[in-house]
Order: C-alpha cells, then structure tokens, then sequence
C-alpha cells in the first residue's frame, strides 16, 4: 500500500503555492506510506541547451556534508563545464551548458555512491526515507514553485526501503512515475528492454514500468500511445501517476483495484489515493470530484 498524490495548476498565479497546496496532500498519505517519500516539482524549462541534474548525497560518507561547490570545481577542472549548484542539505540541483551524459559519466566514475535522481530542463526530483512529514521538512517543499508535480509516500512490500527504491522513479529526461500497487511481470519486461541497452538500477517493480513507457516515448509513441501500449504489456494491480514537461498523466488498470479520486476547478487539477489529502485544497466544496474510471486514460496540460 502506497500513497499518490499529484497537483496541476491552471491559473498562474498558484504557481508560486505550489508546494505549500501539496505539503498537506503528501502528509495525508503517511498512513499509506511512512517508509519513504518523495516528489517531482515541473518548473519554467531551461533553454534549450542547458540541464538540470538532481543529485543525492546521502549514501555518501559526507552525506549532508558533502562538497558540492568542490563537485562543481571539480566539473569545471576536469571537464570545462561550468556548473551553477543549489545544495539542500544532502540533495543538490546542478545544471549545466552541456549535454548531460558526460556529465553523468564523469559523476559515476568519480563520485559513485553520489545518486543522480533526474535530468531534465524542467524537472527537480527529491525523495529519501523518512516520513512524507520528515522529508517535506528535510527539503523544504512548501517553498517549492512550479507549475505541476507527482508526489508518493511509500510502504514497501516488494524490495528494500532505500532513497533509490523511492518514488518518484525516472527515466530518460523530464519523465517520472509513481506508482500504488504491484506488477506481476517486471522481470518479463526488463528482459525485453535490457537487450536494446536499456540499464536497471534497482529491484523495484515500479523501475520496469517508467522505464517501459519513456521508452516508447523515444520510439516515437506520444503520450497516450506510450500508455495504450502500457495497458497491453504491464500485468498487474496499479495506478500509476506520470509527469512531463507540460502534462500530468494519471491511469489504473483493467480492474481498478488500486484506489485514485480527482477533484478539478478551474484553478487546478488535484490528484490523491484518498479525498482526505484534497479536502485543505482552495474551493474543494465547488470541485469537480470523481474517480477515475478502469483502464482509461488522464491526460491534463499545464
């Protein structure tokens, strides 16, 4: 059992309250996930030649200490790339000029038990054990601003409780899943994909399916294509919770075994497991609210 929450906003100026709106519907969640917890905040994109690259420190033997304005000098020493960085505690967004993997590689080679969360223009990715109310405090999300965000609290059932086994997962750039429930054929879709060299980083069920749908999204699939074919090869009890750029997904499977309500204004798009997580949010007595129907797709742009 998990908890999932996601919050778009439509009108501009709830931008800057995004994550004041989003730190009462994570807490909501604890109940339903108090091992972990973590989010994935869509900002104003870079242009396009630059990226942001979310790191974790924390199985680093500095963890919250760790250097990283010697992480950027370094960059800049060893591959001329000059880095701006924003630290928060053991988590950092670093962005640069370049394309990313080079970037990466070098982080992997140097620093490898630094954890790259993200890459992207517009995403910021954080997640770390904890309770929802532990790691909102540790990061700071109700200063967070943007325009929409996917966030999870969970309780582990199917591998270790680890930062790296949190939600949000992420794969290629600007792409991110949460996920309440279980898949009954991971393993079926991680032989399909190691081959066209698509790496896994951990055990965790929900890595098979985000790296399965950003996948189709590189093949060519937009987004509801992408999760056409997901309904067709992901076996399982699931809703899964997705972020772009500019859209918030939102799906269950055939049997809709695992609990999701909307509530939609004309102000914002709110998503959680459970109404308790949306009844703090502004005008919810006028909201639209329902529950998603099996095996149907949300699709909402911000």
């Amino acid at each position: 059992m998990c908890g999932i929450v996601g919050l778009l906003v439509k009108n501009p100026a709830l931008k800057s309250r995004l994550g004041e709106l989003m730190v009462p519907m994570l807490i909501g969640m604890t109940e339903r996930g108090p091992d972990s917890a973590g989010l994935a905040v869509f900002t104003d994109p870079l242009a396009e030649g630059e990226r942001k690259i979310s790191l974790y420190s924390g199985l680093t033997e500095e963890g919250e200490d760790f250097n990283w304005l010697g992480l950027a000098h370094e960059l800049k020493q060893h591959l001329g790339v000059e880095a701006r960085i924003a630290p928060q505690g053991n988590h950092a967004i670093l962005t640069v000029g370049i394309a990313p993997e080079p970037v990466k590689r070098w982080i992997k080679e140097h620093h490898p038990k630094l954890h790259i969360l993200s890459t992207g223009r517009a995403i910021d990715l954080y997640k770390d054990i904890g309770t929802p109310t532990e790691v909102s405090n540790r990061y700071d999300f109700k200063h967070l601003t943007g325009t929409h965000l996917v966030g999870h609290t969970r309780m582990a059932t199917e591998s270790a409780v680890t930062p790296d086994r949190a939600h949000p997962f992420t794969a290629g750039e600007d792409f991110c899943l949460v996920h309440n429930g279980s898949l009954s054929n991971p393993y079926g879709v991680r032989r399909m994909l190691e081959p066209r060299g698509i790496k896994f980083e951990t055990d965790n069920d929900t890595e098979a399916a985000c790296r399965f749908l950003e996948w189709r999204l590189r093949e060519g699939d937009d987004l509801e294509t992408a999760l056409q074919k997901g309904f067709e090869e992901l076996d399982g009890f699931y809703t899964f919770l997705m972020g772009t750029p500019d859209k918030l997904a939102l799906i269950r499977d055939p049997f809709a075994c695992k609990p999701a309500v909307v509530a939609e204004t004309d102000d914002y798009v709110a998503i959680a497991s459970e109404f308790r997580s949306l009844a703090h949010l502004p005008d919810i007595k006028n909201a639209k609210v329902f529950e998603p129907a099996p095996e149907e797709m949300y699709v909402w742009t911000a």
